[in-house]
Formats: structure tokens, C-alpha cells, sequence
């Protein structure tokens, strides 16, 4: 059943964020603005619960990736995820649409 569930969540999660990045890539500003003032305060509440769960306990290690033998050091591969798309990526100039290949707005490999 779990395994199930997995499946259900990990596609619907796939499908909204492909109905997102087609949004940003096709409708037209006013429809923009409002997805944009609706979608944005979720994905950034969403972002920061996800961080917040990954922050460095008292011995420096993320209390989500450790295990029981194996102690993970902050900050895990969540916060640089998290700097690579939300800071770093924002920095990089980004190609005009018409230049962007059609692939980029679907997933490379589905998750197990």
C-alpha cells in the first residue's frame, strides 16, 4: 500500500509542477500574475517547511538525512538543492524561451 501511495503522491506532485513550468513558459502576463501571486507564497512556504525539517542540529549534522550509524553533515544535499535552484540558478542568465528545448520542462528519469 505504501508503495502505492508513493506512486500516487510522486505523480501528482510531477503533474503540478509541469502544469506550473507550463504556465510560466505559455500563458499571457495578466493569467501569469495571477498563478504568480497564488502559487508563489505556496512554493516558498512549501520550501521553507522542507528547510526548516533539514536544518543543522547541535552537532551539525541534518536530523532528516543522518541515520542511526551514519551522521549526515549540514548542510545535506536538500540545502544545496535548495541554493542551486532558488540562488544560484537565479544568477545565471536564463536562455528566451523560444530557445529553451521543449525537454526541459518535463522530469529526465522518473523517481522510484
Amino acid at each position: 500500500m505504501d508503495e502505492i501511495l508513493g506512486q500516487v503522491l510522486r505523480s501528482a506532485v510531477r503533474e503540478r509542477l509541469d502544469v506550473l513550468s507550463e504556465l510560466a513558459d505559455r500563458a499571457d502576463a495578466s493569467s501569469l500574475l495571477s498563478v504568480a501571486r497564488s502559487e508563489l507564497p505556496r512554493l516558498t512556504a512549501g520550501w521553507r517547511a522542507l528547510l526548516t525539517a533539514h536544518e543543522a542540529d547541535e552537532k551539525g549534522n541534518c536530523p532528516e538525512c543522518s541515520g542511526r550509524r551514519r551522521p549526515a553533515k549540514a548542510p545535506c544535499s536538500v540545502w544545496e538543492s535548495a541554493y542551486e535552484h532558488l540562488v544560484a540558478g537565479a544568477l545565471a542568465p536564463r536562455p528566451a524561451r523560444h530557445l529553451r528545448p521543449a525537454h526541459a520542462l518535463r522530469p529526465a528519469a522518473p523517481v522510484p
